[in-house]
């Protein structure tokens, strides 16, 4: 059998180094306990209790950097239930996620207040960032313990959520007259099948390329629509500034601010044909994810709050 290596107490110095040093021994004491006994001894003879009590508690307060850090297997510094120092793609999610549950209370306490042609828009809106909140719950969690992006949760929320914005156009529409039921359905059924090849695409069911392009074609069509086909045409006779206002900036939303997805989309994955979702490198996974995070707070909550802007300012 052979014999175990000699343990190496820490000389007095050495022991005031690591006292003095500890971003750069913290990992080093944790881990070998003769070192945290030559520091503790060390400390006792020379240090007062008040200076020991905040020493304790700096090491308390930086334990999650040397229990979590950045490593090959974890580049963030997490792949645990605690969210990491570093993880700057998983904060962004945490933040998605409690801001969508502030929207959802906004809107649904604003529903009491706006005008009644108005309250099931504002409710859309709300349902829109209930929904989102939910999934982001979800979403954040899979994130911090893989550092794999949560594309079947992601597109459970589009698929809810991105036809119930586009309802929002039609009521508000509607709200100022009868309108053709079928502009509805169109629109309705034209932002589901935009985000379902999105979804095929993203899970190798079809080819990326494929599915791209398609999903560019429904959201060309809800554009066409909303600037120059019917549903523009039934906005030019809106009757009050409020609704017009609400229209026009909804239109310029789906027109401009969704150019955000199918920008992180072809980023993340035009350049890489042969690689299915979750197999992206680890900087291009991060940044698709940050860019629908922050696409999904603009377009969610903007989309909501020009809605209740336009509810408070209209006079009935």
């Amino acid at each position: 059998m052979g014999h175990d290596a000699p343990v190496v107490h820490p000389t007095p110095s050495e022991a005031h180094y690591i006292y003095t040093h500890p971003k750069t021994s913290e990992i080093y004491v944790a881990t070998h306990p003769s070192a945290q006994h030559a520091v503790e001894n060390w400390a006792a003879h020379n240090l007062t209790p008040s200076e020991q009590r905040r020493a304790e508690e700096y090491l308390f307060s930086v334990r999650q950097n040397w229990e979590n850090p950045p490593r090959p297997s974890c580049p963030y510094g997490n792949c645990g239930p605690i969210l990491g120092p570093h993880d700057i793609v998983g904060t962004t999610f945490y933040i998605a996620c409690n801001m969508m549950l502030a929207f959802t209370l906004f809107f649904f306490v604003q529903v009491g207040v706006v005008p009644k042609q108005w309250k099931t828009s504002v409710s859309v809106a709300g349902l829109v960032t209930g929904v989102a909140w939910y999934n982001y719950t979800f979403m954040k969690d899979q994130w911090i313990e893989t550092q794999v992006s949560p594309t079947t949760y992601r597109y459970t929320d589009w698929l809810i959520t991105v036809p119930l914005q586009i309802v929002e156009f039609y009521f508000i529409l509607k709200a100022s007259g009868p309108v053709n039921p079928a502009l509805g359905s169109r629109l309705f059924l034209t932002s589901l099948a935009m985000v379902f090849f999105g979804w095929l695409a993203e899970i190798d069911v079809m080819a990326k390329l494929v599915g791209f392009v398609l999903g560019m074609a429904c959201w060309l069509y809800i554009v066409y629509e909303t600037f120059s086909g019917e549903a523009s045409a039934y906005g030019k006779k809106l009757s009050t500034p409020a609704q017009k206002s609400a229209f026009n900036t909804l239109r310029v939303i789906v027109s401009c601010g969704w150019t955000i997805y199918p920008i992180g989309f072809a980023i993340a994955y035009l350049c890489y044909f042969d690689q299915p979702a979750g197999v992206l490198s680890g900087l291009a996974m991060g940044a698709l994810n940050i860019i629908y995070n922050l696409a999904d707070l603009v377009n969610k909550g903007a989309f909501g709050l020009c809605v209740w802007s336009a509810a408070v300012s209209d006079v009935e």
